[in-house]
């Protein structure tokens, strides 16, 4: 029976997406609470299938410590907000962007491309799509006794389409239907005996945009939330067993401040919460009530899973206020023609630990756009972006 290392590449893709460790065996102490064998509390990160659908590829966010959700409207925002897209104010807009993955490991062949755009139908309504492609470069399999067998090219995309509507002058919503696809190892045997096969799944988003002018006499400005509820959809599977793993659902809410203090100078301060709509693991004897060999948290249907999200963390409301990303940004734009970005992620230790500040650059000229990011992680643990620069190209055009 072949060998196949499915479970290493799936412990890659969260390693890649969370930079953590995977989570240890945990003990339950004399207090009722779990910790790790090193005595620290408990490592209990929420884990999902196919994370790639949350990586943040555009280079103006990831600049801005991975902020979207109220920035200024552009393509991007197909990945965190497509309700933006009804304010944008081009008839037309593309965006491309490249990131390298694992970059600082040596790899050349990781990476994840991504493109998008829109087409403003009229004053009302704007058309976004989406295509985002994740290749995890060329891996090899072996046969149980470590001998190489045909070597293998896993990878993901993501098709999306979303509607984007004004309901009035300064309120906007959007729906977003996504198709998934993952093969991570199509045509091989798993230890089980199982063939695996291409994940697939579909999904949907719905987002909010609420846009609040404020007047503060010696300068303009504008304050916009957003509120996304993302990657809402069905489980996914890589076998024909019944058990599937849960999508990254996720809860976003966020606020951008833009401030004109003059002709040619513009400031925006901005911040986002996320917390993934996924039930968190069980700890302790009683995970499995009905015997059957799987946790029953696994058990839950997506919108299950979703409801019970917010009330499910073993040590209660506390935990699921560690379950919180919080991400905040600053932008400054000079002329509308150069921009300088900073920005700082963080994400509780028990949950991920990802803890990082970002820097990067904007450029602009007519219809051309380009922007850069880069990150400085601010603890021991590696991240799969560290020493990388990333870009984003973006087009917008007038009408005809």
């Amino acid at each position: 029976m072949k060998k196949l290392l499915l479970q290493s590449i799936l412990a890659l893709l969260l390693i890649q997406l969370s930079a953590i460790d995977l989570q240890a065996q945990c003990y339950e102490g004399p207090d009722g609470r779990f910790y790790n064998l090193d005595g620290t509390p408990c490592t209990n990160t929420v884990v999902t299938a196919v994370p790639f659908l949350r990586i943040v590829a555009d280079a103006r966010s990831g600049a801005m410590g991975d902020v979207g959700i109220g920035l200024s409207p552009d393509p991007n925002a197909m990945h965190f907000n497509a309700s933006k897209l009804a304010f944008v104010e081009n008839k037309l807009g593309i965006s491309a962007t490249y990131t390298p993955w694992l970059r600082a490991l040596g790899l050349n062949d990781v990476y994840l491309a991504y493109l998008t755009g829109y087409y403003k139908l009229d004053d009302l309504q704007t058309l976004g799509f989406g295509l985002r492609y994740f290749s995890l470069g060329t891996i090899q399999f072996t046969d149980e006794n470590g001998q190489p067998l045909v070597p293998g090219r896993p990878n993901e995309f993501e098709v999306s389409v979303a509607y984007s509507r004004k309901l009035s002058d300064n309120f906007s919503a959007a729906i977003t239907g996504k198709f998934i696809y993952s093969n991570l190892a199509a045509g091989q045997i798993a230890p089980g005996g199982e063939t695996i096969e291409v994940g697939i799944a579909g999904a949907a988003d719905v987002s909010l945009t609420y846009l609040l002018p404020i007047d503060m006499n010696t300068a303009s400005s504008n304050l916009r939330l957003g509120l996304a509820l993302t990657n809402i959809g069905s489980k996914i599977t890589y076998t024909r067993s019944t058990v599937r793993d849960f999508l990254p659902a996720n809860f976003g809410l966020g606020a951008a401040w833009e401030i004109d203090l003059n002709e040619f100078n513009r400031i925006t301060i901005a911040g986002d919460i996320n917390k993934l709509m996924v039930p968190t693991p069980c700890q302790g004897g009683d995970c499995d009530l009905d015997a059957n060999g799987v946790p029953d948290y696994k058990e839950k249907s997506p919108i299950s899973g979703i409801f019970s999200s917010f009330g499910d963390a073993p040590e209660g409301f506390s935990e699921e206020l560690r379950e919180l990303m919080f991400s905040l940004g600053v932008e400054y734009w000079y002329d509308q023609q150069f921009a300088v970005r900073a920005g700082y992620f963080n994400e509780h230790s028990q949950k991920g630990n990802r803890k990082f500040f970002t820097v990067g650059l904007g450029l602009k000229y007519n219809v051309f756009g380009l922007n850069f990011s880069y990150l400085i992680p601010t603890t021991s643990q590696r991240n799969p972006l560290d020493n990388t620069l990333r870009f984003s190209l973006l087009f917008n055009f007038e009408g005809e």
